[in-house]
């Protein structure tokens, strides 16, 4: 279509909001089937009979009428204006058709219209509207914008653009929305009224756009998997899983990104080469190993059908020859001496002040002593210690505001004539304005020490305490002069300036912000600023005395070469409108061209646009005196809806449409081009109305206007005199365009730029291209300046340009302009919706594609269901008009973004901030799932094992069978009886009866209890009695024991045992949290079958009080005894199992994944586990250990109640919960004891490194020492977490902690104890897996250091009497050393079954007794579940053998199945809270195949929404795996077990329950 409308309405009032909507819909708990039922119907509701009964062309008809109707009664004079449209021919019935059609196309599809589409007509009144600030997201901060391209016709017109506006939102209008949702209160929490009640009007409309159609698909489609959509025609496959939106819903998704090879491939070749380096001589047999695998991305392919560029090579264009002047001047400065002598009373600047009244004219003659006076100060005035200051080529910051033209011209020129080079810079506001770092850059390589200011801009200024102006963020340290009058001395009568001809010295540096937000100083020669102005008098017929009215920024650019340079070279008057007057008053330059009868006025489309907004107050104004309107940026795309809307305004007003001149420049090359003034005989101006498809392939295709993504442009005119230009390829070598390819346009001239400042190879690249022919041959021996301007030559040699490099974003191999997408967005609805048109869209680099980030500012006072609906709707739009995806769309509240320093937004600035997570938005709406589509297939299975992998002796596949065991114990302690826990405990009570066994320590750190051998005894005894007379326990009955950790726990076990009852530990419900924790109690005792509980007065008390009745159904507990005061009685005689394979306790367990698992030890596997952690340890009644664990199940039951009764050793028993009191209690005991052994879990390592990471020295003072610790073992059921053992080696090495004291161990239900450092062998070794390939399930190692690297630290030796090896997990066969699979352990202790396994009932016994497959298949073997491999290294054990290390890598059942691939949560969840440093922990699970994610936002609740494109972004880089959803939650809320693991099937139930009170949630689609 046609975009010339475009700019009308769109421009100014495009206010697009952010999409709070999204966010808050879902977070009202929707996430259930029933919620959701019940809302889906009662948002479908009024959409049904609009989405299938009603003909579209009616309900356009009716709308126009409506919204015409509703217009206030500002707009009635838009009404007549209709008839007289300028483009009849738009409205071609041609048109029409194709906007039914599109609309038809649409309706097939079933898709609900986002909800109640006002139309986009209604124009407010230009009263009630705000002007729009200056702002779009163009770096010249143009605020127009482009109504998307979508009609012809002025703003002010209803009728022929009312259609194609419609047409284009309504085309637009169902790509994407369906899919859509993200939820929660933004911001805030659900406790606002708006939330809790009903569901409002936002969740409603979020919801209806997740929840289309959810009817005709049963099973939820697989989002991971990316496989092509199937649309079909009547119900497209609108993926929203229970509310989960997923994606466009149209094929033509896969089918647009048809980009070329990512080319990089750097890091995989340093990786290959890696590889072949670390792989084994002689590749394994395929048929057990498949070769070394290479996940690549999926690499796009060029689609055959793309466009193609077929023209002929272009000829590089010649301007018309530059004119001999006779009495041109040698030099800019002789001419400001020519007319400040002969002419000194001739006007050369008017300034005015904001009420638009004229404060100042300064004359030549006042510009030429001024400006003298000024280089005179500079030169002889300004000393330090009798040097002067300055001399001459010195580069000056010129740093003067924007209402100050008359200071600034004469400092400019005060600069030229004293041989200075000024470098003019916008005035700093604060101490970190957007970009000023990057200023500061320019400044300090410029050299820069002096900087020229007014007396009132010094003052506005922020000062340090001395008074003196602050030093900026990054800047170097000035000397800050004000060059008003009093400061300035008359040169004495002898002094002059001298006047040089123009040389290629620098004459001035114009700043230049780079698209990646470095800033660049172009300097300019004197020889090339006078050419410069040659060119322009010649090309604009400039004649003396002429009067031109400026409204841009003279500091540089166009203001700056026509309102200070050429204008002084024509001896002109410039009437110079600041930008301040133009917000007041928009139509003040057009009054200042008909109060002085200007000629010229520079303006640039933004200006134009505004002034529409406010003419029809005023009726005497005539625009007849001008003869050119130069249009600055004409090179937008958007300028020419801009002409043309305000020619059909003014055009009665006088204002011929041959005076309007749109020209294009750069800051390096100048002016590359501008349309004549008609006189000067040139063709008429041209229009080209381009495929948008074909620019995006970089193509020229001339379209009829009917097609919806088009994007029409005007010539700027032809080539600028004497310069010769051509169009180059943009990437890669410079060869010559065809005559239809799109490339950057290059000029060569004596009146460019000459180089960046300071940096030479840039320099290279840009200043001095040397373009070439097919064939190679350079063009021209003259080099050419690249003018970052991507255009064509279209016909009559007239100059188009359709975008510039600097907006570039190459998607999928295609490229794309940010401005034009810019416009795309503003044309939907923007007058609700952004503030002042403030949009910024740029790329971010994410799984090697470009993918496109859009963020805009919401009005104030944007409603959630605005905001939802406005980005909705921009997705479709952009989706149509550009077939592109946009991958983030960002609101932000509305002044929020960093502002450039004319008030447009700082681009690479917004973009910085979004990448570090600072950018705070309101609303986010990420659509990873539909734009992100080189990821790599998903993995097929392979085969099972081949004939091949047979084993040979002890070889499997030519690799030795990973097995391993720890020292044999069968000949060490060979007692023909058997003891027993109870025998042993009985017969030191006997042997050592004073021998001290146990201190408890409480949170002071003072002995809160002991226990001596005879005391524990006696304390078992009393314990046994009461079970027999007052429980009349039977022998085998079991025993819940429900203590606090301490002595009694262990006194109430030995008492079970000397009754003959089986004991079970169970951790006591917390009294402030009985909801959550007295189930588990319940649920344990009476899945245990426990018939009596033991327990102290105050848990009796709270077992049955009237809170636990609330959480359980307290009528059902067992009987309760409570131990606290038994009579001291002696028990007859102490309980014998008839064999040692009788049960001795039961030990359970919530598993990590929720799973409530019990499993029973026998008298048999108590004493040999006692055993082999005695060995291990080196552990005797002389040792002490300091034990600061759980006592309930596991390892840490072992520790706390068996092995000091075993081995005589005295425990110091640390209860973790004391350390949320005291942080340093368990580090203080091991030092106050001088403990060489200790044992923690993770929660605790963690609550030190935490609590004490900033406290060392306190503790130093203290006397803490840890010096004495031989080995500090984390008791864990997990892969080891390295980057917490290592963070507390290096925080506690102040304390003297040895570097390698700290190891972990490895138990989990079938064997407590696997591995455990112990005192002896070598220290644990550590290895680098590549991740990718662990995601296959293999095991290749790489070097430390290397991309997508993993460490891995061994879990500790393996104990005495424990064998393990590694069998493949599908077909139990064994495998070879370093290869991935499941560890199966056999020992004396293994337990030997589970009791009952709660919410899992397909564990059975096979975990604890199953076979090899193949091989030995004699062995009973139990299986871990977990994940890992054994490796051969070159240490030796103290047997002498080659020690074999045992990895952990991760639990089976927690491995998430995604894309055929395996992964481990713990690798997601360290690199999402490396992502930000507001996250301070992180859980993943899956849902219906999306991957949810749950971070817990540490920091303010505006940072919320941050995380989630971080989130999504570092899990696409590192994992390839798209977020579906991301849960921002409190701290705290991820719900962790007493070993520190986190408890993610917990999270997932709490999540789908709605139970999180989250943040934000966002669900990407």
């Amino acid at each position: 279509m046609n975009n010339s409308n475009v700019k009308g309405f769109s421009n100014t009032e495009y206010m697009i909001h952010h999409n709070p909507f999204l966010s808050l819909s879902l977070s009202v708990g929707d996430i259930t089937q029933k919620g959701y039922e019940k809302k889906r119907g009662k948002l479908l509701a009024p959409y049904i009979p609009q989405i299938q009964g009603v003909d579209p062309s009616l309900q356009i008809e009716h709308r126009i009428q409506t919204s015409s109707q509703v217009a206030p009664p500002g707009s009635k004079q838009n009404k007549p204006r209709a008839a007289n449209s300028r483009d009849e021919c738009f409205r071609s019935d041609l048109h029409t058709e194709a906007v039914q059609a599109a609309l038809a196309k649409y309706k097939e599809r079933k898709m609900p219209m986002p909800s109640k589409r006002r139309s986009v007509l209604v124009q407010s009144s230009v009263e009630a509207c705000t002007p729009p600030d200056t702002s779009s997201a163009s770096e010249d901060e143009g605020s127009l914008r482009r109504q998307g391209r979508i009609a012809s016709s002025s703003p002010y017109q209803a009728h022929p653009s009312v259609e194609h506006w419609f047409n284009r939102v309504i085309q637009g209008s169902s790509t994407s929305s369906s899919a859509s949702s993200t939820s929660s209160h933004p911001g805030g929490r659900p406790h606002h009224a708006t939330n809790t009640t009903s569901a409002s009007a936002a969740t409603v409309l979020a919801d209806l756009m997740a929840h289309t159609q959810l009817d005709n698909h049963s099973a939820p489609p697989d989002v991971t998997g990316l496989s092509e959509r199937s649309v079909h025609a009547e119900h497209p496959q609108v993926a929203s899983v229970r509310g989960l939106p997923r994606g466009y819903t149209h094929t033509s998704v896969m089918e647009t990104v048809d980009g070329v090879p990512v080319n990089s491939r750097v890091s995989s070749k340093i990786q290959q080469l890696l590889n072949t380096l670390k792989r084994p001589k002689r590749p394994p047999l395929r048929e057990f190993f498949v070769d070394d695998f290479e996940e690549l991305l999926d690499v796009q392919h060029p689609d055959p059908n793309q466009p193609k560029p077929e023209g002929g090579e272009m000829r590089p264009l010649n301007g018309e020859p530059l004119g001999v002047v006779t009495n041109w001047p040698p030099s800019l400065l002789a001419s400001l001496q020519r007319w400040g002598t002969t002419q000194p009373k001739s006007p050369c600047l008017t300034a005015l002040d904001n009420a638009s009244k004229p404060i100042y004219t300064l004359t030549y003659g006042k510009l030429w002593t001024r400006s003298q006076k000024l280089a005179y100060t500079l030169l002889n005035k300004l000393s330090t210690r009798n040097e002067p200051l300055l001399r001459p080529g010195d580069r000056v910051a010129l740093v003067f505001p924007n209402n100050d033209p008359v200071m600034f011209m004469v400092a400019f020129y005060g600069c030229l004539l004293a041989e200075l080079v000024p470098v003019p810079i916008e005035v700093p506001l604060t101490r970190k304005d957007a970009g000023s770092q990057q200023v500061g850059f320019l400044l300090g390589s410029c050299g820069v020490t002096l900087a020229l200011t007014t007396d009132a801009c010094q003052k506005g200024l922020p000062k340090a305490q001395t008074g003196e102006v602050v030093t900026f963020k990054g800047w170097p340290r000035l000397l800050w002069f004000v060059t008003d009058g009093k400061h300035v001395v008359k040169p004495p009568k002898d002094w002059h300036p001298p006047i040089r001809d123009a040389s290629n010295e620098i004459a001035y540096i114009e700043y230049k912000t780079s698209k990646e937000g470095s800033t660049m100083g172009i300097t300019v020669s004197h020889s090339a600023m006078l050419a410069h102005c040659h060119v322009l008098t010649q090309a604009c017929g400039y004649t003396e005395g002429e009067i031109i009215t400026n409204v841009l920024d003279f500091k540089r650019d166009a203001g700056l070469w026509h309102g200070v340079l050429t204008s002084v070279m024509n001896r002109m008057h410039v009437i110079s409108i600041p930008y301040s007057l133009m917000k007041v008053n928009p139509l003040s330059w057009i009054q200042k061209v008909h109060t002085y009868k200007a000629r010229v006025a520079v303006v640039k489309s933004r200006d134009m646009h505004w002034s529409l907004l406010a003419q029809r107050d005023q009726r005497d104004i005539s625009l007849s005196s001008l003869r050119m309107l130069i249009v600055a940026d004409g090179a937008n795309p958007w300028s020419i809806s801009s002409c043309d809307a305000f020619l059909n305004v003014f055009q009665a007003r006088g204002l011929r449409p041959e005076v309007i001149c749109p020209c294009a420049s750069s800051s390096e090359a100048m002016t590359v081009a501008i349309r004549r003034p008609p006189e000067m005989g040139v063709p008429p101006p041209g229009k080209a109305v381009l495929s948008m498809s074909g620019l995006s392939y970089g193509v020229i295709r001339v379209d009829t206007e009917e097609k919806l993504s088009v994007l029409t442009v005007q010539d700027v005119g032809q080539v600028m005199p004497g310069a010769l230009v051509c169009v180059i390829r943009v990437e890669g070598t410079p060869y010559l365009c065809r005559t239809d390819e799109v490339g950057e346009i290059c000029v060569s001239s004596s009146s460019t730029g000459i180089s960046y400042y300071g940096l030479p190879g840039m320099t290279k690249n840009v200043f001095e291209t040397i373009p070439v022919t097919s064939s190679g041959a350079p063009i021209s021996d003259r080099p050419f300046t690249r003018t970052s301007l991507l255009g064509f030559i279209g016909p009559d040699n007239l100059v188009f340009v359709v975008g510039k490099m600097d907006g570039l974003m190459v998607v999928s191999g295609r490229r794309h302009n940010a401005d034009d997408v810019v416009a795309t967005a503003l044309a939907v609805e923007p007058m609700k919706f952004v503030y002042r048109g403030r949009i910024a869209v740029f790329s971010v680099s994410v799984l090697h594609d470009e993918r496109i980030v859009v963020v805009a500012e919401q009005r104030p006072d944007a409603s959630e269901e605005d905001s939802f609906q406005w980005m909705s709707r921009v997705l479709q739009a952009i989706d149509s008009i550009h077939q592109a995806g946009v991958y983030c769309l960002a609101l932000v509240p509305a002044n929020t973004l960093p502002k450039a320093p004319l008030g447009g937004i700082h681009i690479s600035e917004t973009k910085q901030r979004f990448l570090e997570g600072a950018l705070h938005p309101c609303n986010v709406l990420m659509c990873p799932h539909t734009c992100v589509t080189n990821l790599p297939k998903p993995r097929q299975k392979q085969p099972e094992v081949g004939p091949a992998s047979m084993i040979v002796g002890n070889l499997v596949a030519g690799k030795r069978i990973a097995q391993a065991c720890g020292r044999d114990v069968s000949q060490l302690e060979d007692n023909d009886q058997f003891l027993y826990m109870q025998d042993v405990l009985q017969w030191r009570a006997q042997a050592t009866p004073d021998h001290p066994l146990f201190l408890l320590l409480n949170a002071k750190g003072t002995v809160a209890n002991t226990a001596s051998c005879v005391q524990l005894h006696k304390r078992a005894e009393r314990v046994a009695v009461a079970l027999m007379e007052r429980g009349r326990l039977n022998t085998g009955d079991h025993v819940a024991l429900v203590y606090p950790p301490g002595v009694d726990l262990i006194a109430t076990f030995y008492g079970c045992l000397y009754a003959g009852c089986v004991p079970v530990t169970v951790r006591p419900p917390h009294p402030q949290n009985l909801a959550t924790t007295l189930p588990t109690v319940k649920m344990i005792v009476e899945v245990s079958k426990s018939v009596c509980i033991l327990t102290t007065q105050a848990i009796m008390k709270l077992l049955k009080s009237k809170e636990a009745a609330a959480a359980v159904d307290i009528k059902t507990w067992p009987l309760i005894l409570d131990t606290d005061d038994l009579p001291r009685k002696r028990i007859p005689q102490i309980y014998k199992p008839p064999t040692p394979e009788m049960l001795a306790y039961l030990d359970f367990s919530v598993s990590t994944t929720g799973i409530l698992a019990g499993v029973k030890m026998s008298h048999a596997a108590t004493s040999a586990l006692c055993r082999s952690i005695k060995l291990q340890c080196e552990l005797y009644p002389s040792r002490q250990i300091a034990i600061c664990l759980d006592p309930y199940c596991g390892l840490g039951f072992a520790l706390w109640c068996l092995c000091s009764v075993y081995s005589g050793h005295q425990s110091i028993l640390v209860p973790p919960l004391e350390l949320e009191t005291n942080p340093s209690l368990w580090l203080s005991a091991v030092s106050q004891f001088k403990v060489r052994v200790t044992f923690c879990s993770y929660s605790v390592m963690e609550m030190c490194t935490k609590g004490l990471g900033s406290q060392t020295e306190a503790l130093r003072l203290r006397n803490v020492n840890l010096s004495c610790v031989r080995t500090c073992m984390v008791v864990a059921e997990e892969r080891p977490r390295i980057t917490l053992t290592q963070s507390f080696s290096k925080i506690f090495k102040d304390l003297g902690l040895s570097s390698r004291a700290v190891s972990t161990t490895f138990g989990c239900r079938v064997n407590v104890a696997i591995c455990l450092q112990g005192t002896s062998g070598p220290d644990p070794t550590t290895v680098y897996l590549d991740m990718r390939a662990l995601r296959h399930d293999r095991v290749r190692l790489v070097e430390r250091g290397s991309p997508h690297s993993l460490p891995l630290t061994e879990s500790g030796k393996i104990l005495p009497g424990v064998k393990v090896i590694i069998a493949n997990t599908e077909t139990k066969g064994p495998l070879g050393d370093s290869h991935l699979g499941e560890i199966w352990v056999s020992s004396p202790h293994n337990a030997t079954g589970y009791y009952t396994v709660y919410g899992e009932e397909a564990l059975h016994a096979d975990h604890f007794s199953t076979r090899l497959s193949f091989g030995d298949t004699q062995t009973l073997w139990a299986r871990t579940g977990y994940l890992g491999f054994l490796r051969r290294t070159e240490l030796t054990d103290a047997s002498g053998e080659r020690h074999d290390a045992l990895y952990v890598v991760g639990s089976l059942d927690e491995t998430l199945e995604l894309r055929g691939m395996r992964y481990h949560p713990t690798d997601i969840e360290t690199s999402v809270i490396r992502s930000h440093k507001s996250i301070a922990e992180c859980a993943v699970f899956t849902w219906t195949n999306l991957l949810v994610v749950v971070v817990e936002l540490e920091g303010s609740e505006q940072e919320a929404l941050d995380l989630v494109a971080l989130v999504t972004n570092v899990v696409l880089e590192e994992h390839y795996l798209i977020v579906g959803v991301v849960v921002v939650v409190d701290p705290g809320v991820i719900p962790i077990n007493s070993r520190g693991e986190k408890q993610r099937m917990h999270l997932r139930d709490g999540f789908l329950a709605d139970q999180l009170d989250p943040i934000y949630v966002a669900y990407n689609m």
